[in-house]
């Protein structure tokens, strides 16, 4: 009798520190937003945080304007895992010199990329290829689907902003004069299987993408360097404008990936947790591969959540203290 009461109360003050662990870390609502990436980083965060630190973790769905500009106005979501800050900068801004956002990890550690890639089977080939003037000295390698006599650089739907970019910059490297086309893929899937049917053919492909992505993780491609720096100048003044007539060469900028959080949500949850959320971060090698992997398995950011979880231990226990580690690997 003696033993049951005191394994009763064992486990009855156990529950305590549960319920305790969860009431500091409280209530955390997560925005998801509308893409691959962005789904399975708030799942994880959701895991972790519900699993590693006893909070009521709930994902929401959301996108990148209204969810930050919410967070500002109304202090909600209280988590934004995936923020595009470079979309609205002025307003990230104010909302973190107001005291009502608090900036965390740099999500995408090594950036947001958008580019013109080759596939690495031709860059192998041909090491001397390493910028987008030096693709365009050799039309033969990269053929037009339509006229087998000129090379083609392939480009996104219309409406999108790297279509535009991918114009102007054909323009200003002299695509044409170099024997080249400029390629309307029509839609992201026309655009994705422009690079499926190269790959699966061995064939030479050039053209606009951008990472993270899964298609990227399932075939391995090359982003050719633009061979100028960055001139932000340039690329308000031509380079992202349809009708501007004389775009110049320009580097493409990486987009900043920041993980977002309320100013209310950072002083309620705790150090532990903003301790995490200040380290969590990962490369678009590993946010491809994990998204090549969900790809082929229709699997839902929760499954992804998980599959990297039990793939990736050396680099997401750097995130977190050991006594967490142990908790989300038993809740695994």
């Amino acid at each position: 009798m003696k033993h049951l009461l005191a394994s009763t109360c064992l486990v009855a003050g156990l529950l305590a520190m549960t319920g305790a662990a969860r009431a500091e870390c409280g209530d955390v609502t997560i925005a998801s937003m509308n893409w691959q990436s962005a789904e399975v980083l708030a799942a994880l965060d959701k895991f972790i945080l519900t699993e590693g630190y006893g909070c009521n973790a709930e994902v929401i769905v959301g996108d990148t304007v209204p969810t930050i500009t919410s967070m500002i106005e109304k202090g909600e979501p209280d988590l934004a895992p995936e923020g595009w800050v470079d979309l609205l900068p002025d307003v990230v801004k104010r909302g973190i010199d107001e005291g009502k956002l608090v900036g965390a990890a740099v999500a995408l550690s090594d950036g947001a990329v958008q580019g013109w890639w080759i596939p690495k089977y031709v860059a192998e080939a041909h090491p001397d290829i390493k910028t987008i003037d030096d693709a365009l000295k050799h039309p033969e390698l990269f053929p037009d689907p339509e006229d087998k006599s000129k090379g083609a650089v392939h480009n996104g739907p219309q409406g999108w902003g790297g279509t535009v970019v991918t114009s102007q910059l054909f323009k200003a490297y002299g695509g044409e004069a170099a024997n080249f086309t400029l390629v309307d893929t029509g839609s992201a899937a026309g655009l994705d299987g422009s690079i499926a049917k190269a790959y699966e053919r061995k064939e030479g492909w050039v053209g606009y993408y951008w990472a993270p992505t899964a298609l990227l993780g399932k075939y391995d491609m090359v982003k050719l360097e633009h061979g100028v720096p960055y001139d932000a100048a340039e690329w308000k003044r031509c380079n992202t404008v349809a009708d501007c007539p004389d775009p110049k060469k320009n580097d493409w900028p990486k987009d900043t990936v920041q993980t977002l959080v309320t100013k209310p949500f950072s002083e309620r949850a705790g150090t532990d947790v903003m301790d995490y959320l200040n380290k969590r971060a990962w490369t678009n090698d590993t946010v491809n591969k994990l998204m090549a992997w969900m790809t082929d398995n229709q699997a839902s950011g929760d499954d992804g959540a998980k599959h990297f979880l039990e793939e990736n231990e050396a680099l997401w226990t750097t995130w977190v203290s050991p006594e967490v580690a142990e908790k989300i690997k038993a809740a695994l």
